[in-house]
């Protein structure tokens, strides 16, 4: 089945393909992420992702598809509701900027498959310059370094949410395909009050040293996919919650 944008988020496509987003559901929680392929379960589709999802389908060229499919976005008048307002101003705002437009001027939303370590992968580039840069837009609540538990520290904004994993799939999956190994560059924009704007390469260095896990843990994926190993569960996200089987009486002590 070749992919479209129609075809390339169904059930039958996930579960043949790993994508980056899925690929980054599986280093968080393996349980959660094959009961989301499964129809199990399904994130929350919160209203600050939805804000995200507007503007990038403004630049897609899909607004209307996307306005028609989501009629809560607007008020019983017919005008957006302010958070949709707000996307609209960051619409504007980048619009003004020239750089920002230029790198977001490449061909929208390219679709390319390949295989890393035997695995099927796909990748859908928000912005194709051929044989000269790769650009994925983000849109964030703002730049700022953000605290992680697993690191103990806090870490830039991309590291955070796993923007390198997925450059590193995309940087790879193009050179399969083009032979060209490009650049990774995020174009983003943020929901302040005024909206921050900037563009963003991660370096070739730690593409590849995300290559090398992607190289390591797809093929544990794949085999949870097709049911041969067991999915771990993280037991701290909201699927795991929902899902925890009582086992234990937990002794509650006074502190000191």
């Amino acid at each position: 089945m070749n992919l479209t944008a129609e075809n390339y988020f169904s059930p039958e496509n996930q579960l043949t393909y790993i994508g980056a987003s899925q690929f980054k559901s599986f280093l968080f929680c393996p349980a959660a992420a094959l009961a989301e392929i499964r129809g199990e379960y399904r994130q929350e589709e919160t209203t600050a992702l939805l804000v995200g999802s507007y503007v990038d389908a403004y630049f897609e060229g899909t607004l209307d598809l996307f306005r028609a499919k989501h009629p809560d976005i607007f008020k019983r008048d017919g005008s957006l509701k302010s958070e949709y307002v707000q996307a609209e101003q960051i619409i504007q705002r980048i619009e003004r900027d020239e750089m920002f437009m230029r790198y977001m001027s490449g061909q929208k939303q390219v679709i390319m498959t390949g295989e890393i370590a035997g695995v099927p992968f796909k990748i859908k580039i928000d912005s194709y310059h051929p044989g000269k840069v790769i650009v994925d837009q983000k849109i964030m609540k703002d730049l700022e370094d953000i605290w992680s538990p697993a690191e103990g520290r806090r870490v830039p904004y991309w590291l955070n949410w796993g923007y390198d994993y997925q450059g590193a799939i995309y940087r790879e999956i193009v050179r399969q395909n083009t032979g060209d190994t490009l650049p990774f560059m995020i174009a983003a924009a943020t929901k302040q009050k005024v909206t921050r704007l900037q563009i963003g390469q991660i370096g070739p260095a730690r593409l590849d040293y995300c290559l090398d896990i992607v190289k390591h843990e797809a093929p544990r994926f794949a085999a949870m996919k097709r049911g041969e190993v067991e999915a771990e569960r993280c037991e701290q996200c909201d699927y795991c919650a929902g899902t925890a089987v009582l086992s234990e009486i937990v002794p509650y002590m006074e502190a000191g």
